[in-house]
């Protein structure tokens, strides 16, 4: 990465639209979009100082996306417990100890009136979640009518249901479904020490089947898991050497449960809770290698201050799931985040991501 590329001005003659994207004069999905990455590139990056850091982040944030406009999403469990799967992480794998039942797959009414509900409340997008290894062919029926019916409301779609096979994946595109949510979770070399049940292949296979199909692609990870400096670019040159960016790229920080793997390792110790600045550059290092990209705060955003929650937006992070739960843990509510992002005069995004729009015009 060069100088040159980020602190350019804008050509003579180039002006700002509407939104506040920079126009550079060239289609945005070949302004600064790279996915040759290396890891030293990205290790330099998270060494910067950081207030370059932040300095780059934000203009590469500024020359795609709109100034202080936020994504607000809702994310929906719509089958709870009982995941085979032993993801170190997650309260809702059979593996864990955390107390949680496993329920049935709830009933298509039932999803359609809490979207209805999220929409109400300013979300864009609607997010269902399954806590399936994947999808079987009984439940493939509902879940296309929770995609057509979010669809008909106005509402982006997201579903996240573990693996999927390319029959599968056509299936949710021919509902219409908007976005496939599966995240890689962490580095390659640490994604053994998190999850034994399947393998980082089986995360790559899915993400292509979901991208053959014509899905847009969510997909992030979780940091704070004990993992190395060295995992966290791992984690973000995986993401940013894809053969196309994910358009959604959702940073967790780890919620450490108790009766979970990670959880009875890492809560209560320092190892629990990763450093506000390191996960702030985490997110800036995103925006810059995946320039298009929605960057999303997601899980582990409720324990964290309005200053580091605004770090992160200056750093380039635009998305947040609303609501008081994500999936089984706590969030922050849709009165709080009203409230931080009046304080800070941001507003609802309500125009298409740019990845999207650059994927039907250009």
């Amino acid at each position: 990465m060069t100088d040159t590329l980020l602190r350019s001005p804008a050509p003579a003659g180039a002006q700002s639209s509407e939104r506040g994207v920079r126009d550079t004069g060239l289609p945005r999905a070949q302004q600064t979009t790279r996915t040759d990455w290396t890891r030293p590139e990205i290790a330099a990056l998270f060494d910067l100082p950081f207030d370059e850091l932040m300095y780059r982040a934000q203009t590469v944030h500024r020359a795609h996306h709109a100034v202080s406009e936020v994504q607000l999403c809702t994310l929906l469990s719509i089958k709870t417990g009982g995941c085979p799967e032993d993801c170190g992480y997650c309260s809702q794998s059979v593996s864990s100890d955390s107390g949680l039942k496993a329920e049935k797959l709830m009933d298509v009414d039932a999803v359609l009136a809490d979207a209805a509900q999220a929409k109400a409340a300013g979300s864009q997008r609607f997010c269902m979640g399954a806590a399936w290894r994947n999808p079987k062919p009984r439940d493939m029926p509902k879940v296309v009518a929770m995609v057509e019916g979010v669809r008909a409301m106005g509402l982006e779609t997201c579903m996240t249901l573990g693996m999927l096979d390319a029959d599968q994946a056509k299936q949710l595109a021919d509902a219409g479904l908007d976005y496939y949510n599966h995240n890689i979770d962490t580095s390659p070399e640490n994604y053994g020490n998190v999850i034994t049940t399947r393998t980082f292949g089986d995360r790559l296979e899915t993400l292509a089947n979901v991208r053959d199909a014509g899905i847009s692609v969510c997909c992030g990870g979780i940091v704070g898991m004990g993992e190395t400096r060295s995992d966290r670019v791992g984690f973000v040159h995986a993401l940013a050497t894809l053969p196309r960016h994910p358009e959604s790229v959702p940073v967790n920080a780890l919620v450490p449960v108790k009766g979970t793997v990670l959880g009875n390792m890492l809560a209560d110790t320092p190892l629990g809770r990763i450093d506000d600045i390191e996960f702030v550059r985490t997110v800036a290092v995103a925006r810059i290698t995946m320039p298009l990209s929605m960057v999303r705060l997601s899980a582990g955003r409720e324990s964290m201050s309005e200053a580091t929650q605004a770090l992160c937006f200056m750093a380039g992070a635009n998305s947040i799931f609303t609501g008081d739960k994500l999936l089984t843990t706590g969030n922050a509510g849709d009165s709080a985040d009203a409230t931080l992002l009046a304080k800070l005069g941001m507003t609802p995004m309500v125009g298409p991501e740019p990845m999207r729009e650059a994927k039907t015009c250009c």
